[in-house]
């Protein structure tokens, strides 16, 4: 009994100790704040994403989601020709990839994020999205309390 009181207590210390960089896509998609809208959006429908890292001189400037798109222009007819720059959410918050799974969730809640780009030293090398920490099951609790957070005030 003892032992598998340990047991169980490095499998939980180990569950929180999880990093964002076990979790976090790696392949990312990145567009520069000069791509067009159109261009964009083109992009995410292709590879069937939600957002894309914008980058400028290999420096994260930015962060553009479909959403984004949709109610920063679309919705307001505005050019589909226009500058993803002008629509984008520019110095977005980042996580490293030394950062700890539940810290990346609490970030999210907090500032209703459901997408954070992962930077190590300057460097965009992934990112983390709300759904990565639910199919990673030992966080489906985290993933859930953090798209609660992140949905409450566009429920209506």
């Amino acid at each position: 009994m003892y032992l598998q009181t340990i047991l169980i207590d490095l499998l939980i210390e180990r569950m929180i100790a999880l990093k964002i960089r076990e979790l976090m896509s790696r392949d990312v998609r990145t567009v520069s704040s000069d791509t067009t809208l159109k261009d964009a959006a083109n992009i995410m429908s292709a590879i069937d994403i939600g957002s894309i890292p914008v980058l400028d001189n290999n420096e994260l400037v930015g962060i553009v989601t479909d959403r984004d798109i949709v109610l920063r222009a679309v919705a307001k007819g505005q050019d589909p020709n226009q500058k993803i720059s002008n629509v984008m959410t520019k110095d977005p918050k980042t996580v490293s990839s030394d950062t700890e799974v539940h810290e990346a969730a609490n970030i999210m809640a907090k500032g209703q994020i459901r997408r954070l780009p992962v930077v190590d030293e300057g460097n965009l090398v992934g990112i983390v999205a709300i759904g990565d920490l639910a199919v990673e099951g030992k966080y489906e609790d985290e993933a859930g309390e953090a798209l609660h957070d992140i949905s409450k005030n566009t429920l209506s």
